[in-house]
This record gives structure tokens, sequence and C-alpha cells, in this order.
């Protein structure tokens, strides 16, 4: 499972010219569910991204989570995180997650995010979407489970 987690001061998707999700300060979280992923996986992707001190305090340092300054999130499905680009130029997608179980989990982390944090919004799994957003720095940090779990 991949995070790409875009602190922002404000963010949007929009599918067939709807808003289908908006927030102000917060993360933009894309989401890549591999084949092997599960929602044990997901419980330790969503704790560490809860969890992540990636807002300044008050003497300007990363020292504050995403609950600590009532920030919202924005939770987008995205198949291409886990793009195999080994071969040619064309990326193999063979590692991403089959869509039915990549939707199930994805649902899983949304609902598991809305346990922890007020605002939660998202996307819509399998659209074509636009993403738009004022990145807050420009501050991005990936997960990857692989990276997490094996710590």
């Amino acid at each position: 499972m991949r995070f790409v987690i875009q602190r922002v001061l404000s963010a949007q998707v929009t599918v067939e010219e709807k808003i289908t999700g908006r927030i102000n300060h917060g993360y933009l979280v894309l989401i890549g569910i591999s084949q092997t992923d599960t929602e044990q996986i997901a419980d330790k992707m969503v704790k560490k991204l809860i969890g992540l001190r990636i807002f300044e305090d008050a003497d300007g340092k990363t020292n504050l989570d995403i609950k600590t300054v009532s920030g919202s999130l924005l939770l987008v499905s995205q198949f291409t995180l886990y793009a195999d680009c080994k071969k040619g130029n064309r990326p193999s997608f063979t590692l991403a997650g089959a869509p039915d179980k990549a939707k199930t989990l994805y649902e899983y982390i949304i609902d598991s995010c809305k346990k922890e944090i007020p605002v939660v919004e998202q996307g819509i799994f399998g659209a074509e979407m636009k993403v738009s957003l004022t990145n807050d720095g420009p501050f991005t940090v990936i997960l990857d489970s692989e990276e997490i779990l094996s710590k």
C-alpha cells in the first residue's frame, strides 16, 4: 500500500464537472493499493498517516499532527502509484490490486479515517478525476507499507 501525502491549504476532486470532495487545511492523500494488501496493512498505514507530525508548531518546527491542527483529509484512489516502469516506456500496472479488492480496501481506509478525523472527503473510485490543490510548503511525504512494516 502506498500513500502520497501532500500537506495542503486546500484541495478538491472533480468528477464530470461536479466537486466530489473539497477540503481546506489538511492532507490530500493519493492511495495506491497492491495485490497483497490487507485490512491489517491498511490499519497500520492509517495509524501512521494520522500520527505524522508534519504541521508546524509555534516555533516553525514540523511537530504537530493532523488532529492537533484540526486538519481535514481528502482521500483519492490512484492505482498508478503501482506503475512498473522497469521495461520499456509504457508502464505496467500488474502490481496494482484488482479493482474489487482495491475498492473494498479504499472504502475501509475512508471509514477508518472517519473514526479519527471529523472531516474526511473523497474522490470516486475508478472515476476519471480532476484533482487540484494548493500545496502548503510544498510538503509531500510518501508512505510505503513495505518500508513501514519492515521496521
